[in-house]
């Protein structure tokens, strides 16, 4: 028996949001409203005037990151069902499909979250401190990103025109200095908005007692996974972080390499790299398992990937039974 009656498919630009909804006896229903505040309590009434029980609503939209901030915020208040999910697998349960506009693609995600109300997830919006901790994360990133292009270029013009090279490093040193400043800020702005938080303190603390595991990452799976909410198992997370390979192969001609997935999160990928990395570095028991391994004849990067999946599967395995990790003496 289906627990829903209504379905609504949103399509969630910068200034609008169209909506479509899917009556029970199969009829479709569109409309507009400007992505703000007001526009949010008019798509309310709306529903209302419409005579739609919210309880037996499900109502799916695509993640559009800042776009749907408002709307999503307003409409778990309001008792909606709500339904965030990829757009990918939403274009890719449509088959081929010619055409394209906001009403169309409404229409769409509604009738997707029709064909597959079963598998709707109810979604979870994160706790303010989380959105904050993000957006110091991606701003530091930026900073990050921004004095390691001006110490490359600096670096590279030494090798052709010194003189030059000296003039671009004494006037970009007082930015370099300021950014170096901003980041320190930022970091320890990071370990208040930690500290606010009891559980957020709790997992990060068990997080970063995986040995390679820094406070960068560690955030940013706590970002990412809604505090360890959004996978049930390490392997899930293993696949959306990129480092599950997965065989190609099809009958006798095909025999493809196992690979990781395009979609992984290739930000976590990147983290948990420097991770394995410094694991195998610092970390005797990773040290001896990838000298073994390489010893036995395996590829270099395979086995660094198998450290990643081992690096991920202590984390999970460190907030699922709430404790730090022991480090094992190794003889």
């Amino acid at each position: 028996m289906n627990k829903f009656k209504h379905f609504v498919g949103i399509d969630i630009s910068k200034e609008y949001f169209d909506t479509v909804l899917l009556s029970p006896i199969g009829t479709s229903i569109h409309n507009q409203f400007c992505n703000d505040l007001k526009g949010v309590k008019s798509f309310q009434k709306w529903l209302k005037s419409e005579k739609v029980s919210f309880e037996e609503t499900l109502v799916c939209m695509e993640h559009t990151g800042m776009y749907g901030k408002i709307l999503s915020k307003h409409l778990i208040s309001f008792g909606l069902n709500l339904w965030m999910e990829m757009s990918f697998r939403i274009i890719r349960s449509m088959g081929v499909q010619r055409g394209k506009n906001d009403k169309i693609d409404a229409e769409r995600i509604a009738k997707y979250a029709q064909k597959n109300q079963e598998e709707a997830l109810p979604y979870r919006a994160p706790k303010k401190v989380l959105e904050k901790i993000r957006a110091l994360l991606g701003l530091r990133e930026k900073l990050v990103a921004f004095r390691a292009t001006l110490l490359k270029n600096v670096k590279e013009m030494k090798f052709f025109d010194a003189e030059i090279s000296k003039i671009n490093e004494k006037h970009q040193k007082a930015t370099i200095k300021g950014l170096n400043a901003d980041i320190k800020k930022i970091e320890k702005q990071l370990e208040v908005f930690i500290a606010e938080d009891e559980n957020i303190e709790t997992i990060y603390k068990q997080t970063t007692s995986v040995p390679g595991v820094g406070k960068i990452t560690a955030l940013l799976l706590i970002c990412f996974t809604n505090e360890f909410t959004l996978f049930e198992k390490p392997r899930e997370l293993a696949c959306y972080c990129g480092v599950v390979p997965f065989e190609y192969t099809s009958g006798k001609s095909v025999r493809g390499k196992p690979k990781v997935h395009f979609m992984a999160n290739k930000k976590l990928k990147k983290q948990l790299h420097m991770c394995a990395l410094s694991s195998i570095v610092h970390h005797s028991e990773m040290k001896i398992y990838f000298q073994r391994k390489v010893a036995e004849g395996k590829n270099k990067m395979l086995v660094l990937n198998n450290v990643r999946n081992k690096i991920i599967h202590r984390i999970c395995a460190c907030v699922r039974e709430n404790k730090l990790y022991e480090i094992r003496n190794v003889a």
